[in-house]
């Protein structure tokens, strides 16, 4: 367990929650806002929570977590610190089951999160990353102290990214 709050137990991801990873990631709402991460299957699921993005700095304490309601230990969503070598900075990313939106869980792990990045990881600066169309991460990111800074580019491809601070 990494994190806990009144509501919610957060903890590193492990290859026992790949069906709950297989169907977030596969989410309409994931795919549009996120993008399309390739997975497939649980064999897919469980390769993605060992080696894909989101594992990438595990050593340091980076990376998404799962996040889980503590009386149930249900899995909701993830919430994590990624550090984006493109922008060298540090990015704070949840996603969530539609189920779990409006009650005011991703705000509760987010502030958890970015907590656990500057007391724990010692991080002086967490930005948000999100796209200009999506505006329930705008909204989630203003409510965290963040305003828009700039637009960035995270690849060749990237049409633009808007930046928090």
């Amino acid at each position: 367990m990494i994190i806990e709050t009144s509501r919610l137990r957060i903890r590193a991801l492990t290859v026992e929650d790949a069906e709950f990873i297989f169907s977030l990631v596969n989410e309409p709402s994931f795919l549009e806002n996120i993008g399309d991460k390739g997975v497939r299957n649980l064999e897919d699921a469980r390769k993605f929570i060992l080696e894909g993005p989101w594992a990438s700095h595990r050593e340091q304490g980076y990376g998404q977590f799962l996040v889980e309601m503590k009386e149930t230990g249900v899995p909701v969503g993830v919430c994590g610190v990624l550090y984006r070598e493109a922008l060298d900075v540090s990015d704070i990313g949840c996603a969530f089951l539609p189920a779990y939106w409006r009650q005011g869980i991703a705000f509760e792990a987010a502030c958890a999160v970015m907590d656990y990045g500057r007391s724990t990881l010692g991080l002086k600066k967490i930005v948000g990353l999100t796209s200009e169309e999506n505006l329930a991460s705008i909204r989630a990111l203003e409510k965290l102290g963040m305003k828009f800074e700039r637009m960035v580019k995270m690849s060749d491809d990237d049409p633009g990214t808007a930046l928090y601070s």
